[in-house]
């Protein structure tokens, strides 16, 4: 029989993964001749090679490229089993793996973990901020328990349940406090600074403007919404961002917020989890917490 341990699995994933000895020990923490060890000891009870090795490159043989796909079903179902354990427990208790998108994570999570701490004493929180592809995909993997993203998600493995709708709102200079407010059409003829891409608020952004096929040549990226709000603080252009966002990233900017008229541009934010997963029951009561702790985030009064 081989003897081949679920620990060695995971290794084995996570180099798949990272593709590189350093970052994948780093991420199981654990050393890097530890993880090596590990894949070689793997290796040896196969009887064949995972990764074709080069002095520059790491890559999954053709024996790998297949076994990591079984390795990942079977760490799914490892990780579903634990998880069928909890469920049948009074209170949820051990490890919850969160994922949130970078426009939420910032203005939300504190009130949200502070209020599952309480509910929930025995839980271990985890969290991952990235976009919204990266955290379908960790989801998917049976590396995520849950994320809040921005819905929908259109995944026919994944539940969805929505939060709260948030609206969008404008900024622009403080020297621009008492300027009309420009309609949609008009935000086409200005320098737009945005998320860059893959960020699916830049995608929203874009779509009020009616400008999804073909950005404006002014359009100008950023990495985050703060470094957004301190370029239009500079006098770079004008910017679109999460009405929750308004409280932590005006204070220390001049500038001016304002709504749009009617209809003005939203979003739904929600929750998401794999259809299969155990603990669906639970992360749907979890989604309440949410919910709640949403509806108390502070909110800044802005111009209409």
């Amino acid at each position: 029989m081989i003897n081949i341990t679920l620990k060695q699995l995971r290794y084995f994933e996570a180099l798949a993964r990272h593709g590189h000895f350093g970052k994948a020990a780093e991420a199981c923490a654990i050393s890097q001749p530890a993880l090596s060890m590990q894949i070689r000891e793997m290796e040896e009870a196969l009887g064949v090679t995972l990764f074709e090795r080069s002095a520059r490159q790491l890559r999954l043989s053709h024996f790998g490229e297949v076994a990591v796909e079984r390795a990942r079903e079977i760490l799914r179902a490892a990780d579903e089993l634990g998880d069928l354990a909890r469920a049948s427990q009074d209170r949820l208790v051990g490890r919850l793996r969160i994922g949130v998108i970078p426009t939420v994570a910032p203005y939300l999570l504190p009130r949200v973990i502070g209020d599952l701490t309480e509910t929930y004493p025995g839980l271990d929180i985890h969290v991952r901020e990235t976009v919204t592809p990266k955290l379908i995909q960790e989801l998917g993997e049976g590396r995520l328990d849950t994320a809040i993203v921005a819905l929908p998600v259109s995944e026919g493995t994944l539940s969805e349940t929505p939060l709260f709708d948030e609206r969008f709102v404008l900024v622009r200079s403080a020297k621009e406090a008492n300027a009309p407010l420009p309609s949609a059409e008009s935000l086409r003829e200005m320098r737009l600074l945005l998320l860059e891409e893959g960020h699916c608020f830049r995608d929203q952004a874009l779509s009020f403007c009616s400008l999804q096929s073909a950005p404006p040549r002014e359009v100008l990226d950023a990495s985050s919404l703060s470094t957004l709000v301190q370029m239009v603080s500079a006098g770079l252009g004008v910017t679109l961002i999460p009405e929750m966002a308004v409280p932590v990233e005006t204070r220390s900017a001049s500038v001016a917020i304002a709504r749009f008229e009617a209809p003005e541009p939203t979003r739904t934010i929600g929750m998401v989890w794999r259809k299969k997963s155990p603990l669906g029951s639970q992360l749907r009561e979890i989604s309440e917490i949410v919910r709640r702790a949403a509806a108390k985030t502070d909110r800044q009064p802005v111009r209409v």
